[in-house]
């Protein structure tokens, strides 16, 4: 069993509200738009972190992580990508693999707009935690955190940080 925080676009922010959910997650997974490398190093330093880079990230962060990270994690096979769409409206780059090989669970970030769905044509649960960051549109600072069990996902939070000033 695994206790995932997801977050996205921090856009060089982290702050204390941010690590103190870090803390109680066994891994943190970070959907793109870091910013900032003190974001991802922070927080290796408390937990391990699964990521990728978006589409405002450095080269830097383009070394350190990939555009897309396919994995298992207990038994869910998942996929994260900045820009990936949604279920009937995929990327172009994601929905050929999205036809051919979906995973259980796809997650990705960049619009900035908090949504959970379930596609149900590639029998995959869709994530976007919205964003932890500060800039950008969103009134709301967000996250999710979930649980991993085998091949289960569940206990699913939406986590408000606050609303963004």
């Amino acid at each position: 069993m695994k206790k995932i925080l997801l977050l996205s676009d921090t856009h060089s922010h982290i702050d204390d509200t941010i690590l103190k959910y870090v803390a109680q997650a066994d891994e943190v997974w970070h959907a793109g738009d870091i910013g900032d490398l003190v974001v991802t190093d922070t927080l290796k330093k408390i937990k391990p972190l699964r990521a990728v880079y978006g589409n405002i990230d450095d080269a830097k962060a383009r070394l350190e992580f990939p555009l897309h990270n396919r994995f298992t994690c207990e038994g869910v096979d998942v996929w994260i990508a900045h820009i990936g769409g949604y279920p009937g409206k995929y990327n172009p780059a994601i929905k050929k693999e999205m036809e051919l090989n979906p995973p259980n669970l796809f997650i990705c970030g960049h619009s900035h707009i908090l949504k959970v769905m379930f596609d149900k044509k590639h029998n995959c649960l869709h994530m976007n935690p919205g964003a932890a960051g500060k800039s950008g549109f969103h009134q709301m600072r967000t996250m999710l955190r979930f649980v991993i069990d085998g091949d289960k996902i569940k206990d699913l939070e939406i986590i408000e940080i606050e609303k963004r000033v």
